[in-house]
Parts: structure tokens; C-alpha cells; sequence
């Protein structure tokens, strides 16, 4: 399992020496296989959701042709943001293996706590206003794709 998490230190290094982002890198694996790896692109992209996590997703999804990676392993040289779990959790992987952890992060700068505290609700009202508007004309859509759709997610 070493080899994939240094194939992860590796994309992190490359996203560094290039100036891309943070020092992330993320490895897929499915049957011990490398199906798509990536790095921190956010600088490089002007992106804030182009995690090294998020991007192998991605380039995983499309390798494999399914939104589910049910089979699949990621290895990622940081335990995952709250962002990137979530899109872990939505691509169905099972099993993460990870390097650094998020206090390892903050202690370069990379600082996940407030995120923690709002999903907690301790501090949503200083930092984001949530207010639901226009629920009825948004759940017609809502209404329409279950008539036309059995996707399952």
C-alpha cells in the first residue's frame, strides 16, 4: 500500500515545485490499480475546489465511466477537507488512506477549523447566512426528476 500513498507524495511535490496549490497530491486506486492521480490545482485553476482529492475523483469518474467508485481506494497525502470528504462520500469510496492529518495542515496555514465549527453551528451566524427562499417553484424540479429519472445516488 506504501507505493500508491508515494505516488500521492510525488503529484503533492510536482503541485509544489509548479506552484499550482498546496501540498496535496491524491492517488485512485480499484484491483491494485492506479486509475487516476492528481494534485492541488487552486492556484493554478483559480479554483477553490480544485483539491487533489476532488480532481482524482474527476479524472476517476471519467476513466471508469460511473459517478460511483464503490470498488476504489484513494490515498491522499492529507486527511480529507470537509468539501473533499463529502465528495468522497458522494463517489461512494469506501476506504481512504491518508498522511498528514488536518492539525498537521493547520500548522502550515492550511486551516479547516472554521469549516468544522459552522458545520457544527457554532459560528454559522458570524460567517454565512443560510435563508431558504422560493421552496415551492424549487421543489416542482425537484418533483419533475423523480417522475423522470430512477437514477439512484
Amino acid at each position: 500500500m506504501n507505493h500508491f500513498m508515494d505516488i500521492a507524495v510525488k503529484e503533492a511535490l510536482k503541485g509544489v515545485k509548479l506552484k499550482h496549490g498546496g501540498p496535496f497530491g491524491a492517488v485512485i486506486v480499484k484491483n491494485n490499480k492506479i486509475i487516476s492521480s492528481s494534485h492541488n490545482l487552486v492556484i493554478k485553476n483559480n479554483d477553490p475546489t480544485a483539491h487533489a482529492e476532488i480532481n482524482a475523483i474527476r479524472k476517476a469518474c471519467k476513466v471508469l465511466n460511473s459517478y460511483h467508485l464503490t470498488d476504489c481506494m484513494l490515498f491522499t497525502t492529507c486527511e480529507p477537507c470537509p468539501m473533499c470528504f463529502s465528495a468522497i462520500l458522494w463517489a461512494h469510496i469506501k476506504h481512504i488512506y491518508y498522511g498528514c492529518t488536518r492539525f498537521d495542515a493547520e500548522l502550515i496555514g492550511f486551516d479547516d477549523k472554521f469549516i468544522y465549527d459552522i458545520i457544527k453551528e457554532e459560528n454559522k451566524s458570524k460567517k454565512i447566512l443560510l435563508e431558504q427562499l422560493n421552496r415551492n417553484e424549487c421543489f416542482e424540479v425537484f418533483k419533475k426528476w423523480k417522475e423522470n429519472n430512477n437514477l439512484i445516488y
